[in-house]
């Protein structure tokens, strides 16, 4: 049976520019716990860890559950004051639906709050699948590119992603690689984690993949 070759697409950082309601309310919790902030960019930099792993990273362990549970409180009420699709991010899945490609999200969110932030930025009908990580390991394990690709059946291409743990968990899974700098990542790392493609932007995925599949 044939499969339609898929696109996995991280969401945070990827797809949509969320950099700054994350770090607003995983700072935010600082506050409620009653702990010091830690410095802005030191969050940044662990953009696409797991939560309670990044609260890990600040805090003692004592303090994670609480510290994760006053950003889930936060978050929700706040995860669109600033967040938006990156420039030119449907008109690129619009144009990958055209030349045949499945689009999945494989994403370190949990589930629910993945599912109602591609929602409210207008992405869903773009997309065929957004898989949270519920139960399963997070990236760098390929488990949640897995199951997005069998939530619909599709041969799995290119994971693209900004973060080292995604590029990690693309070669994990079998896939290339195409990391984007417009997130948290830093091209260094992306390059070093062995990416097939670092770009500034995703400007350049649906050239590069007709690419691939000609040669």
């Amino acid at each position: 049976m044939h499969r339609a070759p898929a696109i996995v697409f991280d969401l945070d950082g990827t797809l949509v520019d969320s950099q700054r309601d994350i770090v607003d309310s995983f700072l935010h919790a600082f506050d409620a716990v009653g702990l010091p902030r830690p410095p802005r960019a030191d969050v940044v930099a662990l953009i696409g860890r797991p939560l309670e792993e990044m609260y890990a990273a600040f805090a003692p362990g004592q303090h994670v559950d609480r510290l994760a549970s006053a950003y889930r409180a936060h978050y929700p009420l706040h995860f669109t004051d600033h967040t938006a699709p990156f420039p030119g991010v449907v008109e690129l899945l619009g144009a990958l639906a055209l030349r045949g490609y499945a689009r999945v999200v494989a994403t370190t969110k949990r589930g629910a709050m993945a599912d109602a932030l591609v929602d409210a930025v207008g992405l869903r009908p773009h997309l065929e699948h957004v898989q949270g990580t519920d139960g399963i390991p997070a990236k760098p394990a390929p488990d949640v590119i897995e199951r997005a690709l069998a939530a619909v059946g599709g041969a799995g291409v290119v994971m693209v992603g900004d973060t080292v743990a995604d590029v990690r968990a693309g070669r994990a899974a079998g896939l290339a690689t195409y990391a984007v700098t417009w997130g948290s990542g830093r091209a260094e790392a992306l390059a070093a984690a062995g990416a097939d493609v670092v770009a500034p932007d995703l400007d350049g995925l649906l050239a590069w993949l007709e690419a691939v599949r000609e040669a």
